[in-house]
């Protein structure tokens, strides 16, 4: 069965689909092809099943990439108080978390229902279960799927990246961008639980459950938020942020006791001794975390240097990770197709006319709390007014 379309977008996440959205409102005879058995399935997991749909303060500096200022057209032509007057049309009930976070307030399945709608009433095409295999370009695309051989002007690709494969995730918008000649910087884990070393998970990992407000910072980079001990390393928000930025054998710094200072603290109180250092730093960690600390990292002796020496070391612990939890607790994949190949208005290859890359496959990579989800409404958003 051959079938002719102004546009053939490849994935129905939240990319593709605000995509196909805006070509669809521009008379654009638009299919969707999706090789999972539903639409936005990692729209449906994220944000713990409420979907953190935006964040209210998206700017380019929530953004890692090779080009720093490739992502401000898009995120400038279609910004998150053009997302949420979408969520409010259809009546979706939201909150703000915390740090601009909207979450809705019920389901993440009422953001996927939204944009099901919106493609219905745009005229677009949308097929489920179905795998596409070779994809050519002479004049136009011509794809070939599980079920038909297809045609087109003009090829979308927002099939993700290889975060939480058990959902469908694969390598191949980063195999065509290469097909194309398109340069691929190297996909990699982000916002992804670290991994301890082995003498580090003997001294912490029994400690899996415990959190506590933290800094974590790299050369690069420095987050305030909470960390979570887990069975084999550190996760939590702050650990995440972090992960993002974090090079393989560099060391992740610490500060577990911020915006404290402890040993001002204790002068306060006319108290410095061994049994008064204990009980401050139970008041600001966990119980078992301080008693653990105070294990590992005893008090030397009583004289100013000891005390100064010991805030020293809670305010900088140094960890270097073995790792990270990789693709399969990875919110998202940083690296992705060079944004250098690209029109930052359009999202269209520079090379290859008619070829166009939007969302997670493209080399931008938002923070964590809504920046992903903005990136991917705003790179659609552009690519179908291109279209």
């Amino acid at each position: 069965m051959d079938r002719q379309y102004d546009a053939i977008i490849l994935g129905a996440g939240a990319a593709g689909l605000m995509c196909a959205i805006e070509a669809g409102k521009r008379g654009r005879r638009v299919l969707v092809l999706e090789r999972a058995d539903r639409i936005g399935k990692k729209i449906l997991i994220s944000g713990g099943g409420r979907c953190n749909f935006t964040n209210l303060h998206t700017g380019p500096e929530n953004f890692l990439s090779s080009n720093i200022h490739f992502a401000k057209s898009a995120l400038a032509r279609y910004t998150p108080a053009d997302f949420v007057r979408l969520v409010e049309k259809h009546g979706i009930a939201y909150h703000e978390k915390k740090l601009g976070q909207l979450f809705c307030d019920r389901s993440a399945q009422e953001i996927t229902n939204m944009l099901e709608r919106e493609c219905h009433d745009a005229g677009v095409e949308i097929q489920l279960n179905t795998k596409v295999g070779e994809v050519r370009k002479t004049d136009s695309f011509t794809v070939s799927s599980t079920s038909a051989t297809l045609e087109a002007p003009r090829l979308i690709v927002a099939t993700g990246g290889l975060s939480i494969p058990k959902i469908g995730a694969t390598s191949f918008g980063y195999d065509l961008a290469r097909q194309f000649e398109l340069t691929v910087h190297a996909p990699r884990p982000a916002l992804v639980p670290l991994v301890f070393s082995e003498v580090d998970r003997k001294q912490w990992c029994d400690l899996a459950g415990v959190s506590c407000e933290v800094i974590a910072a790299t050369k690069k980079r420095s987050f305030q938020e909470k960390m979570l001990f887990t069975h084999r390393g550190i996760s939590g928000p702050a650990i995440l942020q972090i992960s993002s930025y974090w090079s393989s054998g560099a060391p992740i710094h610490l500060d577990l006791a911020p915006n404290h200072d402890l040993n001002a603290e204790l002068r306060s109180r006319g108290q410095r001794d061994p049994s008064s250092w204990k009980s401050l730093l139970r008041e600001i960690l966990p119980r078992r975390l301080a008693d653990r600390w105070l294990e590992i990292h005893p008090l030397s002796g009583n004289s100013d240097r000891d005390f100064a020496d010991a805030e020293g070391q809670l305010h900088a612990w140094s960890v270097v990770p073995e790792g990270t939890e990789g693709y399969a607790k990875a919110e998202v994949t940083a690296g992705g197709v060079d944004p250098e190949e690209l029109f930052a208005k359009t999202m269209e290859s520079r090379k290859v006319p008619g070829l166009f890359f939007i969302g997670e496959v493209v080399d931008v990579t938002g923070q964590l709390g809504g920046f992903n989800f903005q990136w991917a409404w705003a790179s659609g958003f552009s690519a179908g007014q291109a279209i």
